[in-house]
Parts: structure tokens; C-alpha cells; sequence
């Protein structure tokens, strides 16, 4: 299914000609409009010009989230202020936000971009949409809802939280789509378990989109078999536009990044120079087809690697593999450079291990990694435990070449989520 066929199954010569062309446009724009860029590519010795070819691309300089950071709220413009009309901000370690405005023309892109992503996995006008991701300035919950809307799927705006709700919800109104992050799900899931709901049964749930937060494939198994339901990975940024830069069609073998809207690069996040096809790197992207606040080359932090062949869904659009982490979520121990997925894909994987984690950093040399027992496994006293223990400490050692301490914990120890999850707590300080 197709909700834009010609675009979607563009042949990759007109695609790239087309890239072109809105590049040389959107690279004009920026040099005229924006103070910022402007600036930027004149220390860089490049005229809009010069970008004659897609290769041209690399003679750009990067944008970073600093760069948002020091040009809020209305620094990186490119239209008049009197044509935006949607704010929506992400915030950062420094306390300060990143802006994101929008016209009216990108709020209809991005919602067309989401409707794509939903008549590729099977969603229809048919279907009723559980949103559970948080509304406000966040942008995941509003575009989502935009996009489904335009495809005529009946939205539930429910947001995060209120977990006995949200299921009051579903059973009421047969919801058969949840849009949700990983950790809330999982959360999700249990409760049902105690309420003796069985969403197999009970509920009339059918696929579920996740995003917002890093997860592995053993923790969408998970997810899957827990709801009996098929979870597609979404890939987005508040810096392009939220959820839809790129989403898994029905063969789940790689996230098709829009290239119409997009032009993607991987690069080696030390170097900054392109990776060869198939080897892992950070994601850059340069928006094509945004009007408020185009960007160029933005440095997303984000690891994975390009798939390879031409997937079997007939799209034409590149494809990424599941992001493997950001460079600024890794920490070191012991030397060693440490995903906490790394350290997720190992707990999934392990019978009696619960969904519920964190990893605590007391010092450069030791990591440790409190982890709920599962209920079934929970007799009032864990210190027999000794072997799942013992299993948790050597695979994770066997995973990422550290050994922890591991912690195993009663249910219900550690802080829930119904939202994003806060899995890392780093006490470190230099």
C-alpha cells in the first residue's frame, strides 16, 4: 500500500536530480534569509553557487544543536515571523531549548509524511489511533496526530501517563493503534498482566509505533509477544520535524528515511568525513523542503549504518538499521565506549529478568546495573538467586568487554516510566 506512490517509488536518478535542485534552493535561501548561515558559508569560502552536484554537499559546513541553542528563539528564520505559525521546542542539557517553528506548509509536510508512514504498515481510515506520547511543546504526540488525522484514522489524544485510564480507554473504544515509547509499553504490559487482562484476547490491539527513545530488537520481541501485536520502529528529531524523518514498512528490514524531504549523510563522527555505504556512523541531515527554518548538514548524533539492497516493499528511499545509540547517550568505563542498548539487549534476552533497569556510574572504573526480578520469580527473598546473577554479569561482560556489578532487585524497586525512561544515572563527576 502507498499513500504517495510516484514519490515513494521514485526512480533514484530523478530522485537525486530532484535532491539537487532543492538543495541549490535551499541553500540560496538560508545565504539570503539567514544571518547565521550567511555568515557561515562565507567563512567557509562558499556561494550558494558552488553547489553544482550532491557531492557538493560536503563543502557545507555542519550545524549543531548549539547552533539552535544560541540562535533562539527566532535566530534561524527564513521566513517572516507573521508566516509561522507552530512553535515546538526540545530541550537540552544547558537548560536553554532548541526552536523549531513551522508554516503552515510544513505542518502540512510533516503530516504527510506521518500519513505515509501509517498506509505502509498497514494503518487505515478504519483504525483507531491510542496517542500516549506526551502533547505540548514535545513534538512527537502533535505530528503524529496531524498525520493520522489527514489519512482519517480516528485519533484518541490520550497522552502519556494515567495508566489505568489508557486501558479503560482501549477496551472502550477498541483501539487498534497505539503510538507509545518502548518503556511505557513494557510498563503497560505488566499492568495489564496484574489486572489479568489479556491484550491477546481482550483488547483489539493490532500494531503499535515506538520512538521518542532508544530500544533493541530483543526488547521489541518483547513488546510483541507481550501484546500479540506487530511494533514498527519510527526514527524522528525535533530538529526535522519530529516523528516520520523515517519509519519501518511492513518488512521491518530497515527505517526508509524520506529522501524527498531529507538528504541523509553518515558520517564518522570523529573525522567528519562520509563513512563508506554499510558502515556505522552518525546520521547528518539537510532538510529540502522546509520554508520556516531550513538546516543545513545538522549533526544528529545518532548511530547506525546504511542497509543495504533495495528493499521488497518496491520503495526506492534509502534505508537505515535501528539506531544503535547516540554519541552522547555512550559513557566509558574502564576505556571502554558503552551503548546502554548494549546493555537493554542483554537483559531482554534473559528469562526471569523483568522489563524495568538502570545503569549507575559511581566512578570511571565501575558501572553497575540494578535490574528487577520478574513476579514469577519473586518468593519474598532474592539472595538464592545467585545463578541468574552470575548469567546477567557474564553476558553483559561478554557484550560490550566490562564487568559490572549487578543488582537484582524485588518488582516494583525502581522508578516506573510513563513516559521517557531515565535509564542511565551518571554520578560521575570530572
Amino acid at each position: 500500500m502507498f499513500w504517495q506512490k510516484q514519490a515513494e517509488t521514485i526512480g533514484r536518478k530523478t530522485l537525486e536530480a530532484f535532491q539537487l535542485e532543492r538543495l541549490q534552493k535551499t541553500v540560496r535561501a538560508v545565504y539570503d534569509k539567514v544571518p547565521f548561515y550567511k555568515n557561515k558559508l562565507n567563512e567557509a569560502g562558499i556561494k550558494p553557487s558552488d553547489i553544482k552536484s550532491l557531492n557538493d554537499i560536503k563543502k557545507l559546513p555542519f550545524s549543531t544543536s548549539d547552533d539552535l541553542r544560541v540562535n533562539y528563539p527566532y535566530g534561524m528564520l527564513a521566513v517572516p515571523r507573521d508566516n509561522v505559525v507552530r512553535l515546538h521546542t526540545s530541550s537540552g542539557t544547558t537548560g536553554k531549548p532548541k526552536a523549531l517553528l513551522f508554516t503552515r506548509n510544513d505542518l502540512d509536510n510533516s503530516a504527510q509524511l506521518i500519513a505515509r508512514c501509517l498506509v505502509m504498515t498497514g494503518t487505515t481510515k478504519g483504525d483507531v489511533l491510542q496517542n500516549m506520547m506526551t502533547y505540548g511543546l514535545f513534538t512527537g504526540a502533535l505530528v503524529m496526530h496531524y498525520g493520522a488525522e489527514k489519512l482519517g484514522v480516528l485519533v484518541i489524544p490520550s497522552g502519556s501517563g494515567n495508566t489505568v485510564r489508557q486501558i479503560t480507554l482501549m477496551k472502550d473504544f477498541n483501539t487498534t493503534v497505539i503510538h507509545i515509547t518502548p518503556s511505557y509499553a513494557l510498563y503497560i504490559g505488566a499492568v495489564l498482566k496484574e489486572k489479568g487482562i489479556d491484550p491477546k484476547k481482550d483488547l483489539q490491539l493490532r500494531r503499535a509505533y515506538m520512538g521518542a527513545e532508544p530500544y533493541t530488537e530483543e526488547t521489541r520481541a518483547r513488546i510483541e509477544n507481550m501484546f500479540g501485536i506487530d511494533v514498527y520502529n519510527s526514527y524522528g528529531l525535533t530538529e526535522m520535524n519530529g516523528p516520520g524523518v523515517g519509519f519501518e514498512c511492513a518488512e521491518k528490514n530497515g527505517i526508509h528515511i524520506w529522501e524527498d524531504m531529507f538528504l541523509m549523510e553518515i558520517i564518522d563522527p570523529e573525522t567528519g568525513k562520509e563513512v563508506p555505504e554499510g558502515e556505522k556512523g552518525e546520521i547528518v541531515f539537510t532538510t529540502l523542503q522546509r520554508e520556516a527554518m531550513p538546516i543545513l548538514r545538522y549533526r544528529t548524533r545518532d548511530i547506525t549504518r546504511a542497509a543495504a539492497g533495495r528493499c521488497k516493499c518496491g520503495r526506492t528511499h534509502r534505508r537505515i538499521s535501528r539506531i544503535i545509540g547516540r554519541s552522547d547517550d555512550m559513557f566509558i568505563v574502564r576505556g571502554v565506549n558503552i551503548f546502554p542498548q548494549q546493555i537493554e539487549q542483554v537483559l531482554m534476552g534473559i528469562r526471569g529478568i523483568a522489563e524495568n533497569y538502570q545503569i549507575v556510574l559511581e566512578s570511571y572504573d565501575e558501572m553497575t546495573v540494578r535490574v528487577e526480578i520478574s513476579k514469577s520469580l519473586y518468593d519474598g527473598n532474592i539472595e538464592h538467586l545467585l545463578e541468574l546473577k552470575a548469567t546477567v554479569t557474564d553476558r553483559i561482560r561478554g557484550a560490550v568487554m566490562v564487568k559490572p556489578k549487578v543488582e537484582l532487585l524485588e518488582p516494583g524497586t525502581l522508578p516506573v516510566s510513563e513516559g521517557k525512561a531515565q535509564r542511565v544515572i551518571d554520578n560521575r563527576t570530572l
